[in-house]
């Protein structure tokens, strides 16, 4: 599992022009792909990660400061673009596959007590963020 971490002031998902994921306030955009070989203990430390990384302002967690997460499904993050011109996306897992996995991460994340917004998946999507710093951090379970 993949995850892109942006520290923001503010940040959308907009589907055909309605805004179906929104956090107003500082937070965590978090961006991320599933492989086919992720499940519960890829799920488990991404969610750790997020919550506990001290990477908002005062370095402080969101788990610290109650901050909001606005997860978004990006199966891009797995592009392999070592030959040619044209990215391949054979080492992201199919939607079937993925959709509950990124679903488990919002779960998660719930549980741990955060405030989880979300984009839609499988939808082209819209993102419009502000990224503070800008602070952008990648997670990565596959190494």
């Amino acid at each position: 599992m993949r995850a892109v971490l942006q520290r923001v002031t503010r940040a959308e998902v907009r589907v055909d022009d309605e805004v179906v994921g929104r956090i107003d306030e500082p937070g965590l955009l978090v961006l991320v792909g599933v492989n086919n070989e992720d499940g519960p203990d890829q799920v488990a430390t991404i969610a750790r990660k997020v919550a506990d990384l001290r990477i908002l302002r005062d370095e402080r967690s969101v788990l610290d400061t109650g901050a909001p997460v606005l997860l978004v499904s990006q199966f891009t993050l797995y592009a392999d673009t070592r030959k040619g011109r044209r990215p391949s996306w054979g080492g992201a897992a199919p939607g079937p596959v993925a959709e509950p996995i990124v679903e488990a991460l919002a779960q998660a994340l719930r549980d741990k007590g955060i405030r989880v917004e979300q984009g839609r998946f499988g939808a082209m999507m819209a993102v419009e963020l502000v990224n503070d710093g800008p602070t952008t951090i990648l997670l990565d379970t596959d190494s």
